[in-house]
């Protein structure tokens, strides 16, 4: 496959997804650039950390924009997006590894309780036979 067919399969299966599959590949995405920015503090990358965790924080931004708020558990989650959001910004301040642990950890844990509530959601929708 070439690049600019895989680069569009890419595009469209963003453009298709379910909005639970897109905030899956959110969070995918923000660990992706968490880890990367990790590879690049090690390496003393600092302008690839930077771009690293600027992509990563742009995520939870997007994470906070769109969370609905008509849910009770949405104050707290928004919380969290923000404490991840502003820890990000220090690890990238501080080049600090321990920081980017933790919020690396925040977010594998709200992508994997995601995932469940996902999942969960799917077996409760009707079944759509094909024809």
């Amino acid at each position: 496959m070439s690049a600019d067919a895989y680069k569009t399969y890419q595009r469209n299966t963003v453009l298709t997804a379910p909005q639970g599959e897109l905030i899956l590949l959110l969070f995918n995405g923000c660990i992706k650039f968490i880890r990367q920015a990790r590879v690049a503090i090690n390496g003393q990358d600092m302008s690839g950390k930077n771009t690293y965790l600027q992509k990563a924080q742009a995520i939870i931004r997007e994470l906070m924009v769109t969370l609905d708020q008509n849910h009770p558990v949405s104050e707290n989650i928004m919380m969290m997006y923000d404490y991840i959001h502003r820890r990000l910004i220090e690890a990238n301040m501080k080049n600090d590894l321990k920081i980017l642990d933790e919020a690396e950890r925040l977010v594998i844990e709200f992508r994997d309780t995601w995932k469940q509530v996902n999942e969960i959601t799917k077996k409760k929708q009707p079944r759509r036979d094909r024809a």
